[in-house]
């Protein structure tokens, strides 16, 4: 059975408890089984699908839950659920494309935005959700990835972490908490451009991808930073065989 759920950002930070642990233990509101696939619509302001979820477990009371209430704004709601029954599901893939918004979802035959757990029974709908879980149009990345692991640019998440780093999901986290100026220079493009450079940057990894391990776990707050095209080509060229660090590029400029 597939499913689509609503999730508000601003009470729970969603994509960092994935990230931390691949998994959220939901408040069980519905007739989940075993492998049903749960599709979280995420509300204002970004009001689309942004994560496709299986159910591992169900019927958990919350003393057998991880506990989350670090990634809880409203405390009242967390306090609250503590009498409720959880399902646990694991994260499949996470994307934030514009395809999966509201108003196109209802061109495919989604009736309305969830406001609770609803079964979908349309497989056209079903089909073109799943087709856009990709990162495929991602922006702003460069390929430094190891060129012996078989991996695209434009990936899927799975469990390996390469495909999270360069996610549009780590992308809009980190956009929304350094802001759309670079880093280094400090441009801003919708002060220079006006509307069309509004929101508009590109995202470098501080750590080189090809250094990661399997067991590594990204921070969009200190790991991923908000470059213009121009600093982040020169932070992927090398001198004297290395490549340049954020701060001596910074210090370069000055």
């Amino acid at each position: 059975m597939n499913w689509m759920i609503a999730a508000n950002g601003k009470m729970y930070d969603h994509a960092s408890a994935f990230q931390k642990w691949g998994y959220i233990d939901w408040k069980q509101s519905a007739n989940f089984e075993i492998n049903d696939i749960v599709y979280i619509y995420c509300t204002k302001p970004y009001k689309r699908v942004m994560y496709k979820t299986k159910v591992i477990e169900t019927n958990k009371v919350f003393t057998e839950c991880q506990d989350d209430k670090e990634f809880w704004s409203d405390l009242k709601e967390y306090e609250s659920a503590k009498s409720k029954k959880f399902c646990r599901i694991k994260l499949i893939e996470q994307v934030d494309s514009a395809k999966l918004s509201l108003d196109i979802l209802k061109e495919k035959g989604l009736r309305s935005a969830p406001q609770g757990p609803i079964k979908l029974h349309i497989e056209e709908l079903v089909s073109y959700i799943d087709s856009n879980f990709n990162d495929y149009e991602s922006e702003g990345f460069f390929n430094d990835i190891n060129n012996d692991k078989p991996i695209f640019e434009g990936h899927k998440l799975t469990v390996q972490v390469d495909k999270y780093e360069r996610s549009s999901i780590a992308r809009g986290k980190c956009i929304e908490f350094h802001g759309c100026k670079c880093y280094i220079c400090g441009f801003d493009f919708e002060k220079k451009y006006g509307e069309v450079g509004r929101e508009f940057i590109h995202v470098h990894h501080k750590t080189p991808l090809h250094t990661i391990k399997s067991d590594y776990c990204v921070n969009y707050k200190e790991d991923l930073i908000p470059v213009c095209p121009n600093c982040h080509a020169m932070l992927h060229r090398k001198e004297n065989g290395k490549y340049l660090s954020v701060e001596e590029l910074r210090n370069r400029i000055k």
